[in-house]
């Protein structure tokens, strides 16, 4: 299908469509654990088409398991049975260690497990876009120097930066190119601890990889979503819309009105609200006010859809996620 005009299609209709980034919740009616899912390409298909049977999402949503792409290159991983895996440590703390870093195989680690995945799910979902997930090159990164070592490198000695950012960013096209082979409509890449640069930091260490990514991955049949749920976003805005990515995915630490206001109108936006906050705290009152709320604030816009901010958690509670999607329902229903 052409993918971009199916999601403008939606954005510009006269019904609203929501497109939360839902799956890893899906552990609970399959009784199975995070871990179990995370491990097995058959679960993971499993999970993707129980989602779709049960919402009216435009689009099926693979994981945004951040975990995956720094286990190939060698990171350790700390799983969990109620948690979306994290990254322990470091495996890069130099330039040396920079120029040393081998670019794995494709398939490393669990990323076969997770092409594997998309090419099973293409097979049961068939009614809608699938879309997998991938890291951002600056977040990826980040993983193998550690979140906090990485900001100072930025700073005081930039260059292993840029080495492992050429290695990460020519990795994740070949992994988006997997993806794609195996049926893919299109990808988000996760791009979150860019969020916490500043404009001119993220011109530098992430827009330009970005970039390439997108350029080499996107055309009218791949979608590639850009998200990025950190707090500075706002500032970074005309950036961002200048990376031409098919659709602009923003999290709840922006207001969303915000982001609206400063978007082109060419520029598809999708967001934004609370996914861990809401979704997985707040009672089913509260998601249909903040869910009607924000499509009454946003209903003169037709380059937006609804979402929310970033992946709902594995504990989300899904008479949350029912009541999600019949405000939404209710909502058109009043237009």
């Amino acid at each position: 299908m052409n993918i971009e005009a199916y999601l403008w299609g939606k954005a510009r209709d006269t019904k609203r469509s929501a497109m939360p980034v839902l799956s890893f919740p899906a552990v609970q009616k399959l009784g199975i654990t995070v871990t179990q899912l995370v491990k097995e390409s058959d679960l993971q298909a499993k999970a993707i088409k129980l989602v779709a049977k049960e919402t009216p999402s435009i689009a099926a949503v693979s994981f945004m398991d951040l975990s995956v792409e720094a286990e190939a290159f060698g990171s350790n991983v700390r799983f969990s049975d109620d948690e979306i895996p994290t990254i322990i440590g470091s495996i890069v703390n130099s330039e040396e260690e920079a120029n040393a870093l081998p670019l794995p195989p494709l398939g490393a680690g669990r990323t076969g497990t997770y092409v594997e995945a998309i090419a099973k799910t293409k097979k049961v979902v068939t009614d809608r876009p699938v879309l997998a997930g991938i890291t951002g090159p600056f977040t990826l990164a980040g993983r193998l120097f550690d979140v906090n070592e990485i900001m100072f490198h930025c700073y005081d000695e930039p260059e292993p930066v840029h080495t492992v950012l050429e290695k990460v960013t020519q990795f994740l096209i070949t992994y988006g190119k997997a993806f794609r082979e195996a049926g893919a409509d299109g990808l988000f890449i996760a791009e979150p601890l860019a969020g916490l640069l500043s404009p001119d930091m993220e011109r530098e260490f992430s827009s330009p990889y970005l970039k390439k990514i997108i350029d080499a991955l996107k055309d009218e049949e791949f979608a590639v979503i850009y998200h990025n749920c950190g707090s500075s976003v706002i500032k970074m805005l005309p950036q961002i819309f200048a990376l031409e990515a098919t659709a602009y995915h923003f999290g709840n630490a922006v207001d969303m009105r915000e982001v609206m206001k400063g978007a082109p109108v060419d520029a598809l936006c999708m967001g934004n609200l609370d996914p861990a906050g809401l979704f997985a705290g707040e009672s089913t009152s509260a998601i249909h006010q903040e869910t009607l709320a924000l499509l009454n604030d946003l209903a003169g816009y037709k380059n937006f859809v609804l979402s929310s901010g970033c992946d709902i958690p594995p504990h989300a509670k899904w008479e949350n996620i029912e009541a999600f999607f019949s405000s939404l329902e209710e909502y058109n229903l009043g237009k």
